[in-house]
């Protein structure tokens, strides 16, 4: 990710609305939800939300998938890596035990999925 374009995604989340919107979505992967939906439950006009909608997807942030007649929005998480690591690239000058607990701070919310066969240790 170039500058530019990290400067253009923190602009459009530097709104708590626009911010609350991306969060919402991120919550909802990987199904998103429709416009009025997110509007809804956020408590936005639907005239306003498209705006926001409209620079989250400027910025990269989000996306649009035509669902029928329904506009399903959804996060780019390949945005939310560049932008992390856009902002971490050259951190800690190459000394990892001190990028160590900012790493586990960006590790993924949801453990791995296990599968039955696996073996069980007491």
């Amino acid at each position: 990710m170039d500058q530019e374009r990290a400067i253009l995604a923190f602009a459009a989340l530097a709104q708590s609305t626009r911010l609350d919107v991306f969060r919402l979505l991120i919550e909802q992967e990987p199904h998103g939800l429709p416009a009025g939906e997110v509007a809804r439950r956020l408590a936005v006009p639907h005239n306003t939300m498209s705006t926001h909608l409209a620079v989250l997807t400027r910025a990269g942030l989000i996306g649009a998938e035509r669902q029928s007649r329904t506009i399903i929005y959804r996060a780019h998480l390949a945005a939310v890596s560049e932008l992390a690591s856009f902002l971490v690239q050259n951190c800690c000058a190459g000394r990892p035990e001190v990028c160590a607990p900012l790493l586990a701070e960006l590790s993924p919310c949801c453990p791995p999925a296990t599968t039955d066969s696996e073996p069980v240790h007491d």
